[in-house]
């Protein structure tokens, strides 16, 4: 999933008040292109290249073209779900058109606002929630695990989101290592390899990627400092 792929569905889904039919896998394919272009931005010798720099830049503005979607489609849904729960009429073809994850929105919105107008509108009776009794001053949580006031939940329900495929298959978060590090001169902004704009001044102490400390400190911009250390 390439950035202009991504933007001109963001376009389409902006253009239009209906719900589009994206990809089940967008979200999924996204991120992994972000991951792919980070990888890119950490083999990349001096990370205030200009090739470091375009590949972060990329790497933000897919991130922005995402939420930005993200935000649109959630606002449908959201409208979506009211005019369900409000017995409205509505395009029963946009709900078709949710990708999963969004169909679940969906109903768990629509089953609230359901809920929540039975007991504000209707007057009808609230479920109640049992309190369980406090525990004794002085007597050991562990001991309380036999009482009956807790239920205990069976073996077979603990798992499914810990073992999920979807979870295990997750690509892992690439998270630069930092330096603590003195600034030795005013500097223009510029955009480090974890994304983040930084303005420097003289006498600023702050923690840099380690990449981009290392080239500052390189070009006598910056030095390093020692981290205290607990004795």
């Amino acid at each position: 999933m390439g950035f202009d792929d991504l933007r001109s569905i963001l376009l389409s889904e902006r253009e239009t008040g209906k719900l589009l039919q994206i990809a089940p896998d967008i979200f999924d394919r996204t991120h992994a292109e972000i991951a792919e272009l980070l990888k890119k931005v950490y083999a990349i010798e001096d990370p205030l290249s200009d090739e470091a720099r375009a590949l972060i830049e990329e790497t933000i503005a897919m991130k922005e073209t995402m939420h930005e979607l993200f935000a649109i489609r959630s606002r449908k849904i959201l409208a979506l779900a009211l005019m369900h729960a409000e017995g409205n009429y509505y395009d029963r073809e946009e709900v078709k058109r949710m990708i999963p994850a969004e169909h679940g929105m969906f109903d768990r919105v629509a089953a609230g606002l359901e809920e929540c107008q039975g007991v504000l509108l209707h007057n009808a009776k609230q479920p109640l929630v049992p309190v369980p009794p406090a525990v004794p001053a002085g007597m050991d949580a562990l001991e309380d695990e036999g009482d009956a006031a807790y239920e205990e939940v069976p073996a077979a329900a603990e798992g499914p989101g810990l073992s999920s495929p979807a979870l295990s298959s997750a690509a892992p978060t690439l998270t630069p290592p930092y330096m603590l590090v003195r600034v030795l001169g005013d500097m223009d902004s510029f955009m480090g390899v974890d994304g983040r704009i930084y303005t420097l001044l003289k006498g600023d102490i702050v923690t840099l990627p380690e990449r981009n400390a290392s080239v500052l400190s390189d070009r006598n911009i910056v030095v390093a400092l020692p981290l205290p250390t607990c004795k």
